[in-house]
């Protein structure tokens, strides 16, 4: 090689280095792998100052700290509620899919909570992994959707695909994994505190990283009409004052030992300790969650029976939410909702909304979830779209006809 081509090498170089530095900062998702349980390669959903993923190991412990523990029960073992293999025919865990940006949209049918889900067109695969796959059941049954081109995520609960372009769900979520977003206060998701559940999952592909970065969800028998935040939402099933509020948030002691125990099992600790575990569901008390791997070890994760709930402290519940002090405010306002003419048929039309105090938007039918404020649409006969903005307190909808001649 000719010494004077170092320099057109060096700069062929830089120029792709500074290429793939942009395209990562302008896309987060894109260090994601495809396919189910697609490693993240280090990418935490939501940014660094996300509720999920904050350091709370000097955080206050609440005052009723020893009360609570007590009522869940100090000698309620941890339960990885995760692993490899089957159990009862099913798999251990809540998989996810990581689909490309050309994953063709599919329209979600709500049976449940329509009401409080966001509408489709959602890149939901008819293959996706049901949890409980390959023999899901009556159960849950979450569908967990990464969109890597453009870093949405979605989450179908209550899950059954009807044909290649139709899911029915209980109640379904659309999130911005790079915005912290507010469900409307009372709303569900796919999940009963109103949280994303992907951000929660304990992977495997983290722990053989070194590190999980992030609170992980966690489930608990009784809770009481309230919520605390990042949760949204309540479903009680008890009106002891004791009892959890959704989003209530544990954290391991710091005195308690992990050095007898594997690696791994180090790494969930450890990550116990920093990001704590949030409450988001009724279920068995102190079930932890993590995503079905055939490279976890069953027998391995079994070890962390031996801790138990004595080993937590309650972090401070505030603000406490209850229906007499749920947050109230104006829904988004859409100021306009236009398109411009076509020119026939699969011509392009431009959609364009101006909207005051909204968090995220999603066209409908054939768009789908959207950031800014326009997007281009190719009908093919007059259709009427709808556009919705979504905010912590609620949604607002306008609609335009595009008349194709």
């Amino acid at each position: 090689m000719h010494r004077r081509s170092l320099p057109l090498l060096f700069l062929v170089a830089t120029f792709l280095f500074l290429t793939s530095l942009a395209s990562a900062q302008a896309n987060p998702c894109g260090k994601l792998a495809l396919g189910q349980e697609g490693s993240f390669n280090g990418f935490v959903p939501f940014p660094s100052n996300s509720l999920w993923n904050t350091n709370i190991a000097n955080a206050q412990v609440d005052p009723n700290s020893a009360a609570i523990i007590n009522f869940i029960g100090s000698s309620q073992p941890l339960h990885p509620d995760f692993g490899s293999g089957l159990y009862d025919g099913q798999t251990i865990g809540i998989p996810y899919i990581v689909v490309p940006a050309s994953q063709p949209l599919v329209n979600i049918n709500f049976t449940a909570y329509g009401d409080e889900s966001d509408p489709g067109p959602m890149p939901i695969p008819f293959n996706a992994p049901i949890e409980g796959y390959p023999n899901p059941g009556d159960r849950d049954r979450h569908v967990l959707v990464i969109d890597k081109g453009n870093c949405w995520l979605y989450e179908l609960y209550g899950a059954y695909e009807q044909n290649p372009g139709l899911w029915n769900a209980a109640s379904g979520a659309v999130w911005d994994l790079t915005a912290n977003e507010q469900r409307p206060y009372t709303w569900t998701s796919a999940d009963a505190a109103g949280l994303p559940i992907l951000p929660g999952l304990a992977r495997y592909d983290e722990v053989a990283a070194g590190a999980i970065k992030h609170a992980i969800r966690f489930t608990l028998q009784y809770s009481q009409q309230a919520f605390t935040p990042p949760a949204s939402h309540w479903a009680p099933n008890s009106n002891n004052p004791l009892a959890a509020p959704m989003g209530m948030r544990l954290r391991l002691k710091a005195s308690f030992d992990i050095s007898g125990y594997s690696q791994t099992n180090q790494i969930i600790l450890t990550a116990l300790k920093q990001y704590g575990m949030i409450m988001a569901d009724n279920g068995s008390s102190l079930f932890i969650t993590g995503t079905p791997d055939s490279r976890w070890n069953n027998d391995d994760l079994g070890n962390l029976h031996q801790v138990t709930a004595s080993d937590f402290d309650v972090l401070l519940i505030s603000p406490l939410y209850t229906p007499q002090n749920v947050p109230t405010g104006p829904n988004p306002t859409i100021n306009s909702f236009t398109a411009t003419s076509s020119n026939g048929p699969g011509q392009p039309v431009t959609l364009s909304w101006n909207v005051t105090n909204g968090e995220y938007f999603i066209v409908s039918p054939s768009v789908g979830a959207m950031r800014g404020t326009s997007v281009v649409v190719n009908p093919t006969v007059t259709t009427t779209y709808t556009l919705y903005a979504t905010n912590q307190y609620g949604r607002s909808t306008a609609q335009v006809t595009v008349t194709v001649p």
